[in-house]
């Protein structure tokens, strides 16, 4: 069974404008309210492409409410550890006159000690044959370092982790032999504390140096250039078709969800890091998640080279 684990999710407002002045009323032009949260997402990702899956999450009040019943209503089952704050509200606003996005994302509630404890009994029942994927930011009251118990856990549990979050201390939980890292280039270069570059040979060398520390599998986007996966045996980069942006909210996380369908369906690399690059490009071009009917035409535009292995 894959698990989904979103430690802070989220209500995402979509806003539509023509203009955002100050100091006057504003009156949009369309907006939609979505549930959110990276390992949310992927698990909508996950069961469009027919992948059963369980969400977890840490989250409280009518947010988390909508959010876990959101979930259910696609079929996917859910377990969250509730909490008494209320889950955040983000929001992400278009302003058509100058083509510019405004993205507005809370931190979340609190979590104790003791509801943190709860979710981590959760993760204590994973076995031999599960994959867990960690996405996306943390409560206040969740320590980063809880990358490093999770890595600790898999590796005595023998269950798969996936990471998909920016903090450094992914890099430290790199020793316990994660199965896959999902960063971006600027997450991946500033765990070095490097400049941010979409440079090729400067992100296949940091990527590597990762597999090197212990991780199994690297999955890196690289935005509008496209994404790399990187192992021991091989590195492969697809190019990112051409799209007109309309939010790149969800696009990683769509990558993600859609990388893990195609390892479960058992999609060659270069067919599934090809689908993964047109799905994640078809959640930018929309207000949402793909639906993926137009992830096929865009396939075509995507060339996958072998850069080494």
């Amino acid at each position: 069974m894959i698990y989904t684990c979103t430690l802070n999710p989220a209500i995402d407002l979509f806003i539509e404008t023509k203009h955002l002045k100050p100091e006057v009323v504003n009156r949009t032009n369309s907006y939609d309210i979505q549930p959110n949260g990276k390992g949310v997402n992927a698990s909508f990702i996950l069961k469009q492409l027919g992948v059963d899956n369980t969400a977890l999450g840490v989250g409280g009040g009518f947010t988390s409410e909508f959010i876990e019943k959101s979930l259910r209503d696609q079929g996917i089952k859910t377990d969250f550890t509730h909490i008494d704050g209320i889950s955040r509200i983000n929001v992400f606003t278009r302003v058509i006159e100058t083509d510019t996005e405004y993205k507005e994302v809370n931190n979340g509630p609190i979590v104790s000690s003791k509801k943190l404890e709860d979710f981590l009994q959760k993760i204590s029942q994973l076995k031999i044959g599960d994959k867990l994927v960690v996405s996306g930011s943390f409560s206040k009251g969740i320590d980063p370092e809880v990358i490093i118990k999770i890595a600790q856990m898999a590796q005595q549990q023998q269950f798969d982790l996936v990471i998909d979050t920016s903090y450094p201390e992914v890099k430290a939980a790199v020793k316990y032999r994660p199965f896959l890292l999902k960063p971006n280039n600027e997450e991946l270069l500033s765990w070095f504390d490097k400049e941010d570059s979409n440079d090729l040979s400067t992100l296949v060398k940091y990527s590597k140096q990762l597999i090197q520390q212990g991780a199994k599998n690297i999955l890196l986007s690289i935005g509008s250039k496209g994404a790399l996966f990187v192992n021991q045996e091989q590195v492969i980069f697809g190019n990112a078709p051409k799209i007109k942006v309309v939010n790149t909210a969800c696009s990683g996380d769509t990558m993600l969800g859609t990388f893990l369908a195609g390892m479960e369906q058992k999609l060659s690399l270069a067919d599934n890091l090809q689908r993964s690059i047109a799905a994640a490009s078809s959640t930018a071009a929309t207000a949402g998640l793909t639906d993926f009917n137009d992830v096929k035409e865009l396939m075509k535009q995507i060339k996958i080279e072998q850069l080494e292995g």
